[in-house]
């Protein structure tokens, strides 16, 4: 039970876990299938956890634009739906063996069944956005939805390319994982009835949130460890991504520097890991994405002046600290 003295932000926390857990309620009865490997990777993939920004960024800002009508529980089922589906394709791209410290839904079921649980996710989120009744949320979904397959697409073509340029690596940062930051915290601005202007305030905040929260994940695959992080280190590399912390180690290094960490990102080796994290930290990579993620978590902030005080904003606020300060 809170206490008169309990923080706002603490008892803001208190009232979202109790939120959550009606968006988990609605994710269970949604989940359910009349096909028995439907509900049995479906209950593995939730049950993994993870921290589900996403849905608690569309409860966030529809409370703190006042909205409390119980569609804001079916559309952040909605958005962690759409996620969901996003990793169990993900990782199969990936050949990914490892999330949220757990085997992944492709390592267990195999890729078939990943691929084919993952479409009948976006089909059943399509199906629930359709149940609000509202032009708009389908439009911002819908088109959500398209970007974040375009990212995937660019990522794809930027695989083992160690001469992209940054603004390209950004791009697929914005599109695959900003995108679906931003139109969480836009349907809480849309639940609420809100201006347009206020509605593009909280896009803006969801777009550079997810900026920030990519950015520090690409920076944790050479600097984290593998219980903390979920994930094995080193897998961007072995996918022979080219994300930030390397693009600025080649930039920054020797010669012989940039020469193994070309090679290692066009053949997808990680048998240089070591001295890869090495020349990493010591050319400053790790400390510039990690400055990029807090130039957009102050831009998010920033976004945050067009919303009245609550302690739902201050909730927010904490979101942009934590967004850059973690070790996971």
């Amino acid at each position: 039970m809170l206490t008169a003295t309990a923080s706002p932000i603490v008892e803001a926390q208190a009232l979202l876990d109790a939120e959550m857990r009606e968006v988990d309620a609605v994710i269970a009865r949604r989940l359910d299938s009349d096909v028995a490997l439907i509900n049995q990777i479906g209950a593995y993939i939730v049950q993994a956890g993870g921290k589900r920004i996403r849905p608690k960024l569309v409860l966030l800002f529809a409370n703190a634009l006042g909205h409390s009508k119980s569609d804001r529980f079916e559309m952040a089922a909605v958005v962690e739906f759409i996620h969901t589906a996003t990793l169990l394709h993900d990782d199969v791209v990936d050949e990914s063996s490892l999330r949220r410290g757990k085997p992944t839904a492709n390592a267990l079921f195999g890729n078939a069944a990943a691929v084919l649980v993952g479409d009948f996710l976006y089909s059943r989120a399509f199906q629930m956005m359709v149940s609000v009744q509202r032009m708009r949320v389908l439009d911002v979904l819908a088109d959500a939805t398209n970007v974040i397959a375009e990212g995937e697409v660019l990522q794809l073509m930027n695989m083992h390319d160690p001469d992209i340029a940054v603004e390209q690596y950004l791009r697929v940062i914005r599109y695959k994982t900003a995108k679906l930051f931003e139109a969480s915290a836009r349907l809480g601005a849309i639940l609420a009835d809100s201006t347009p202007e206020i509605e593009e305030a909280c896009a803006g905040f969801g777009r550079a949130l997810g900026t920030a929260f990519q950015l520090i994940d690409d920076a944790l695959d050479y600097s984290g460890d593998t219980q903390a992080l979920g994930k094995n280190v080193g897998d961007d590399l072995r996918e022979g991504k080219p994300t930030l912390p390397l693009l600025v180690a080649m930039e920054r290094g020797s010669p012989k520097d940039r020469a193994l960490i070309r090679q290692a990102i066009q053949n997808g080796e990680v048998q240089g890991l070591t001295e890869i994290i090495d020349i990493v930290g010591r050319t400053g990579a790790l400390d510039a994405t990690r400055e990029a993620a807090r130039a957009e978590a102050e831009s998010a902030r920033a976004c945050l002046q067009s919303l009245p005080p609550s302690i739902w904003r201050e909730t927010l606020l904490e979101f942009c600290a934590q967004s850059v300060d973690r070790s996971f």
